[in-house]
């Protein structure tokens, strides 16, 4: 555990677009990927809604992987990996709430206390959630909802009244998004959740490719990511240190490395006070 001084990097976006059928979320999550990334063919739909994204072909020629039953959250890991592995750099997933509705089932199916039941349904959820967090690509997700109605008292009748839409997922899995957008039946977009600064407090709009090149400015803001150094790797550079300054600073630079590898530390010390007292030759 250690304190590191805060340090904006860059990102790659991760944001939901959520909506009843028909509000125009698949059509809006592809031009959004296209700001970006600038490339169709770098885009790719993980589609669960019967090939429906073949319908924007015209937009581009992006990338389409159709998912058919059972939609566990394996099968969706798996189609996030073919698409990383084709180098793909915006992975949109059309549309999640297949994948709770098939934890719901699993869960409904097993035997037993309910309540219990949930921790063995839930860590394969939370494997499909942090596979989209750490993938290396933008992640854009759509959410279908359901429009919930409350019966209210109006010149003395009880009439439906609209309250709002209920996402089609885990309740709470906007916090793990950086922006989520609600869309209507006109394709307009209201921020419900913006960590970028871009949206809030702003008028409902429908989303453009120019959405997607201010959220590729926000994500560019900041340092570069660092790159993981490997066991492998940190022995390399170890052995190729030419001088004990030159391998503290090493040491004290990867703290995670200090304990596993302090014999290797120890032993190139060794080595290069040897050379430093040997006497020179004739």
């Amino acid at each position: 555990m250690q304190l590191n001084q805060a340090s904006r990097r860059k990102a790659k976006l991760k944001c939901a677009l959520q909506g009843p059928s028909g509000s125009g979320k698949t059509k809006s999550a592809l031009l959004i990927a296209y700001g970006l990334c600038g490339a169709w063919e770098k885009i790719a739909v993980i589609d669960t809604e019967n090939r429906s994204a073949d319908l924007y072909a015209n937009l581009g020629p992006f990338k389409t992987l159709s998912l058919e039953p059972p939609y566990s959250p394996e099968r969706y890991i798996q189609g996030i990996e073919i698409c990383m592995d084709a180098g793909i750099e915006v992975i949109i997933i059309d549309s999640v709430s297949h994948e709770w509705d098939f934890i719901l089932d699993y869960h409904s199916s097993l035997q037993g206390n309910s309540f219990t039941n949930w921790a063995k349904a839930l860590p394969r959820h939370d494997a499909f959630v942090n596979k989209i967090l750490q993938s290396s690509a933008h992640c854009l997700c759509t959410i279908r909802t359901k429009t919930e109605y409350v019966l209210s008292e109006k010149n003395g009748k009880m009439v439906p009244e609209k309250v709002g839409m209920k996402s089609v997922q885990r309740e709470n899995l906007e916090y793990e998004f950086s922006v989520v957008w609600e869309l209507d039946m006109m394709h307009r977009a209201k921020v419900s959740k913006d960590r970028t600064g871009l949206f809030g407090g702003k008028p409902e709009f429908i989303p453009t490719i120019q959405t997607g090149d201010m959220l590729l400015e926000w994500c560019e803001m900041g340092q570069d990511a660092e790159v993981p150094i490997t066991y492998e790797q940190m022995l390399q550079m170890i052995r190729t240190c030419a001088t004990i300054s030159d391998l503290n600073a090493l040491y004290y630079s990867y703290p995670k490395f200090q304990q596993v590898l302090t014999s290797e530390f120890t032993a190139r010390k060794q080595q290069l006070n040897n050379i430093v007292n040997q006497p020179n030759q004739p």
